[in-house]
């Protein structure tokens, strides 16, 4: 029999992710997390100082699973590595989004990656301002997606055909909507899924519109 890892401030943040990938973020606490280890909750105290720093820790290990663009390539390819990965992290935990949301003390890994987005912008050509609204409009897109697809009440990753067969509209009634259904349905191989990266090269391409002259 080998013995029990060490408790470490990783290994109890990487459980406590897996009890919120069980039980949402309300089912994180430290009785739960030290109950995934193995071992008492006081056994914690050790590592985070109490459940409000664990939840920051938490947050923090979401944006060091995303991947980072390179400070000094080229941007468009770094924001859209970035953004699927992000759209990634955030489908294979559906609490990541509001957690992420909801926190005020920003730990190291966040702040690498918002240096790393805003350095990747900044060293291919966009002026401070320009950057700031990429980031922030990439961002409303990556999260608005991510809600979006957490909500549809049919399988994102599937043709959506049969739902959009129940749901289908009267075409004498609504003709636009009955015709946009048809579409998807006479479409095999539509997913919704395919959305986020067509979505994603619109707003690209007009940042690269809005790019100043070099």
């Amino acid at each position: 029999m080998t013995d029990r890892a060490p408790l470490s401030e990783r290994r109890i943040i990487e459980a406590a992710a897996a009890v919120a990938d069980r039980g949402g973020l309300t089912a994180v606490s430290m009785r739960n997390v030290g109950k995934e280890l193995g071992v008492e909750a006081m056994s914690l105290y050790h590592h985070v100082a109490n459940k409000e720093a664990l939840l920051d820790a938490l947050a923090d290990w979401v944006f060091s699973s995303i991947e980072l663009p390179e400070i000094g390539a080229p941007w468009q390819e770094g924001m859209r590595r970035r953004a699927v990965s992000a759209r990634d992290v955030l489908a294979r935990h559906p609490w990541a989004l509001t957690l992420i949301e909801s926190r005020g003390n920003p730990g190291p890994a966040l702040l690498r990656h918002h240096n790393a987005v805003i350095g990747c912008l900044r060293r291919d050509g966009f002026p401070v301002r320009l950057a700031a609204h990429a980031f922030s409009v990439i961002d409303a897109y990556i999260y608005g997606f991510v809600l979006t697809e957490q909500n549809l009440p049919f399988d994102t990753t599937t043709n959506p055909a049969d739902f959009a067969t129940e749901i289908a509209p009267p075409p004498a009634d609504y003709p636009y909507l009955a015709e946009l259904v048809t579409e998807l349905i006479t479409t095999p191989d539509y997913t919704f899924t395919a959305e986020f990266t067509y979505g994603l090269d619109l707003i690209l391409t007009e940042l690269e519109n809005r790019l100043p002259t070099p």
